[in-house]
């Protein structure tokens, strides 16, 4: 899953109707060349796994100085472009959401809920964050592009992404 784990990796596209395909068409033994026990329910743990890794990146984040939550501390990153990254909660009013914008050359994902958001700032609800630039951004981004294809039923999502470049 960390795509730097030792032996023979067997790669699978981050999304769950392919996860779901390969499991059923046994691929894991077959990229094994050798019988492989799947456990029960492996879409939703890689969906778990992937989310705990996530919100570990956005809590060294902001341990870091690079994350912030809170309306109004979001806007001012968005006004002086430093934000890299808009997260806002998929159960967040849309009224509160459609006041900020995606950073320039930045990237937005909604499709967290304020419960997951607020487990990895340490608080019980977030709605709004912002991460700057950097490396931790990009990693951010990457992370949340594979959880939201993994959460994706039918290729539809929670809620939609927006894109207007790269962290």
């Amino acid at each position: 899953m960390a795509n730097k784990l030792p032996g023979r990796g067997i790669y699978v596209t981050a999304s769950r109707e392919v996860l779901e395909k390969a499991i059923a068409k046994r691929m894991f033994s077959k990229g094994a060349k050798k019988q492989v026990r799947i456990p029960d329910g492996l879409p939703d743990l890689v969906e778990s796994l992937l989310l705990k890794r996530l919100q570990d990146l956005l809590a060294m984040a902001r341990k870091a100085g690079k994350a912030i939550t809170g309306y109004e501390k979001v806007k001012v990153m968005l006004i002086r472009e430093e934000a890299r990254v808009l997260l806002q909660a998929s159960d967040g009013s849309e009224r509160g959401k459609g006041k900020l914008s995606t950073p320039g050359n930045g990237k937005w994902i909604g499709f967290l809920t304020a419960d997951e958001l607020g487990l990895a700032f340490g608080r019980d609800r977030v709605i709004h964050a912002a991460v700057s630039a950097g490396t931790l951004a990009k990693r951010i981004v990457e992370e949340a592009a594979r959880l939201q294809g993994i959460r994706q039923v039918n290729g539809s999502t929670p809620a939609a992404e927006k894109d207007t470049g790269n962290a």
